[in-house]
């Protein structure tokens, strides 16, 4: 069955539009941080918040099931209204601390809705080509994830608060445009009633178990990754004594991994999912343990290899959400890819904390060795 040819555009859009809410906060991390007198590294907490609130959301709906048993359309579109309201209330005049990471909870509480929904919809239309369709998919995600930091670069206005209301704007845009133009897709199974012990079932399945955690080495290096990539720009600028555009340089970095997922989910038509994801994995993982290398290279040479890094890094992401599709009943799909997300995300609070507790008691340069611990143990779970 051929579906319309606007609905995959529309995903992407929609889904473009509501994960730039992802990282809206981290893009003017230094105007919400000087609010507050605090002896914390706030930025570690403004990512883990944000990370905090999708695992709680994925693991509500996973356990309720709320992906295969209502409409997902409508459940992405009431995500996010609701999540464009918490990010808005970034705002709030004289913010405290404790609300400022409620907020960022939130966000992500409700992004829950977003990100494994709108995968779930690209299931229920595209059964055959899902990882094309997925990496697409994925690819906005990442131009979303990296969109407040070139909003945050360009703005029309040099206050912070046109970063917040840009994002939430595009949410409620994306969330509308998903309800009034995509209905529920032709290969949706719909589940009747609640199934409490999904999960174990889920993991009883050996192809998914694999995919699963191959996916979750992939997370430990994600988000780390992306949450601290201004971090690495302002060390390599500290450390050579030169002048980067951090915001700017963040949104290529990151944005690259666009091109990455599609050129992915094209190649994994001739090749398979599987050896698109190992592959990816295999390089970024050098990428890590190489790391403490790349502050020693001359700038150009610098940010080509974190644009290199940038792509590899999420090339695997749609490839592993395309092999726990697969391995696993269509009427399951939608609660399958919420629970990994929600695993997956909770590792990435981990590794964040890590970097966050290892930053200032070590050399900034060596931090990101410890990010190969992800990609050995997924390429470990894949090597057959």
């Amino acid at each position: 069955m051929k579906s319309k040819f606007y609905i995959l555009p529309v995903i992407i859009i929609s889904q473009f539009f509501c994960t730039s809410l992802w990282f809206a906060g981290n893009a003017v991390i230094d105007d919400l941080a000087s609010q507050f007198n605090v002896e914390f590294n706030i930025l570690g907490y403004l990512l883990s918040f944000v990370q905090f609130g999708f695992i709680v959301g994925t693991l509500t709906f996973a356990l309720l099931t709320l992906a295969d048993r209502f409409s997902p359309s409508r459940i992405f579109m009431i995500c996010a209204f609701l999540g464009g309201l918490s990010n808005l209330s970034l705002l709030i005049p004289d913010i405290t601390v404790f609300n400022l990471l409620t907020a960022r909870f939130g966000t992500g509480f409700f992004l829950a809705g977003i990100y494994p929904i709108g995968m779930k919809i690209a299931s229920d239309y595209y059964k055959d080509g899902l990882g094309k369709a997925l990496g697409y998919l994925v690819g906005a995600l990442v131009l979303g994830t990296a969109f407040p930091h070139l909003i945050n670069q360009f703005s029309w206005s040099s206050d912070y608060k046109a970063v917040i209301i840009s994002t939430s704007i595009l949410a409620f845009v994306g969330g509308l445009a998903m309800w009034f133009l995509v209905p529920d897709g032709p290969y949706r199974k719909l589940v009747s009633k609640l199934q409490l012990g999904i999960v174990t079932q889920l993991f009883n399945i050996p192809s998914f178990k694999k995919a699963a955690f191959g996916y979750f080495g992939h997370m430990w290096e994600l988000y780390a990754f992306w949450g601290f990539i201004p971090i690495i720009l302002k060390t390599y600028s500290r450390l050579q004594s030169v002048q980067l555009q951090v915001s700017f340089w963040s949104f290529i970095i990151i944005g690259v991994g666009f091109i990455s997922c599609i050129l992915g989910g094209l190649i994994s038509l001739k090749t398979g999912s599987r050896k698109v994801a190992y592959n990816s994995l295999l390089i970024s993982g050098i990428f890590c343990i190489a790391s403490p290398l790349l502050f020693l290279l001359p700038p150009e040479l610098f940010l080509i290899a974190l644009c290199t890094w940038g792509m590899l890094v999420i090339s695997d992401s749609p490839q592993f959400s395309t092999m726990v599709a697969a391995a696993v009943p269509p009427e399951l799909r939608g609660t399958a890819l919420t629970i990994i997300n929600c695993i997956g995300f909770a590792i990435t609070i981990i590794s964040i904390q890590l970097l966050s507790f290892l930053t200032g008691k070590l050399d900034n340069t060596m931090l990101y060795v410890f990010l190969s611990i992800g990609p050995i143990l997924g390429i470990y779970t894949l090597r057959k």
